[in-house]
Order: C-alpha cells, then sequence, then structure tokens
C-alpha cells in the first residue's frame, strides 16, 4: 500500500465516520458529545484499523489451525480507540472498518458481518469497564471481560452458524472442512462440539491473547501520538 492509498484510505474513513456521526448526533439520543475532536481522532483508529483488516500482509494463518482461519490485528485501534475515547468510539471505528472493506467481500458480507460482531464482543465491555474503572486493574478486568465474552460467543458462532453458511450457502464441502481441521488437530472429529472444543475456542483465545497483549504495550503511546497530532 503507497502513500496514496493511505491517504485515500484516511479520507474514506474520515468521510463515512463523519456521515455515520452526523447521523447519529442528529437522530440518535447519545451522552458522548461527537466533536470535531473526537470525530477526527476516531477516524485515525478507523483508519489503521482498516488497514490491518484489508492488508494481506497483516493477515496470516498458522498450522496449528485450518487455514480459513486467519489471525488479524485489527481489534487492537479498536480497543486503544475504546480506551482512550470510550465504548462509541470504539463501535465507530469497527463500523468504519466493516462499511470499506464490505466491497471486496467473498462471502456475501457475511464474513464481515461475522467481523463486526466478533470485534464487538470484545471491545465494547472492555471499553465500559474501563470507562468507569481508569486504572490499569480497571484496563486488565475490563480486558479479561471482554477476552471471555468473545472467546465463548465467537467460537459458538463460528463452530455452529458460521461453518454451516460457508457449507450450505458458499457451496464449500462439510467433508473438506473436516478434513482441514483434521489435518491441523487429529482430536477433531466433527465439525460441532469437537470442532468448537479444539479448534475454535483455542484460536479466538489465543488471537485475543495476542490482540491484548499488544494493546496493553502500544496504548499509552499511540494515544498521546493522536492526542498530540489531532
Amino acid at each position: 500500500m503507497n502513500n496514496y492509498d493511505l491517504t485515500r484510505l484516511v479520507i474514506a474513513a474520515l468521510f463515512i465516520f463523519g456521515a455515520v456521526a452526523f447521523a447519529a448526533a442528529r437522530f440518535v439520543k447519545v451522552k458522548h458529545p461527537i466533536t470535531t475532536k473526537f470525530i477526527t481522532r476516531t477516524a485515525i483508529f478507523a483508519a489503521f484499523a482498516t488497514i490491518l483488516y484489508i492488508v494481506p500482509y497483516f493477515k496470516f494463518s498458522i498450522p496449528i489451525f485450518p487455514m480459513f482461519l486467519e489471525f488479524h490485528f485489527d481489534e487492537i485501534p479498536v480497543l486503544i480507540a475504546g480506551f482512550a475515547y470510550g465504548p462509541l468510539s470504539a463501535f465507530f471505528v469497527v463500523l468504519v472498518k466493516t462499511i470499506i472493506k464490505l466491497p471486496m467481500t467473498s462471502s456475501l458480507g457475511v464474513g464481515e458481518l461475522v467481523d463486526f460482531v466478533y470485534a464487538l464482543l470484545l471491545a465494547i465491555p472492555a471499553a465500559i469497564w474501563y470507562k468507569k474503572h481508569r486504572s490499569i486493574k480497571g484496563a486488565a478486568v475490563g480486558l479479561s471481560i471482554g477476552f471471555i465474552i468473545q472467546v465463548i460467543l465467537a467460537s459458538l458462532i463460528t463452530s455452529y452458524l458460521v461453518l454451516d453458511f460457508y457449507i450450505f450457502v458458499m457451496g464449500f464441502s462439510k467433508d473438506a472442512l473436516l478434513a482441514m481441521s483434521q489435518a491441523a488437530n487429529p482430536n477433531v472429529t466433527s465439525l460441532g462440539f469437537s470442532f468448537f472444543l479444539y479448534i475454535a475456542l483455542p484460536f479466538n483465545a489465543l488471537k485475543d491473547i495476542a490482540v491484548i497483549a499488544m494493546t496493553l504495550v502500544l496504548y499509552k503511546n499511540i494515544h498521546r501520538v493522536i492526542e498530540r497530532i489531532a
């Protein structure tokens, strides 16, 4: 991605978020003041999240999980925005990156919808808790709550809804998905509970641990930089 593409991405994020924020301020009663500074800073994090979400270089699979499960770290800017500016900011970051990604979908938008829900399951509980308990302990507790909620619900959704979608709507073979899962972990005997226990649960747990660790390392420095430039 060159500088021109990055500039266009930031402009798109600003425009989309500005439109959504204006609509929210106009038609929805929100307690958080949607100021120009709030919009600008949230849009910057939305641009970062979008880059991490759509650029293939930032996505990867690891051998202990099937290749159709990819690690991506777009939730890091979401969490940082939520800690810095509140849960509303985190929500808008997720919304903007999802809107920008939708035209590039290869799953009829379902993959993007699922990622939208997964990101909110982690970020919103963490941001709400941290907003009320602004301390290292508060951040740790908030992230722990988000971690538990997201890992359990995301793993259930993947195992019992998303796989069925790919099989019945996208035309994927159930046997092929099972074979890929068993190649990664021989303990998998089905695409139901066995997949949930040996694939989905550890995958989401490992991804969230990586996201949370990187968020804690980067939060202070990135927050300070954004405060200075926007």
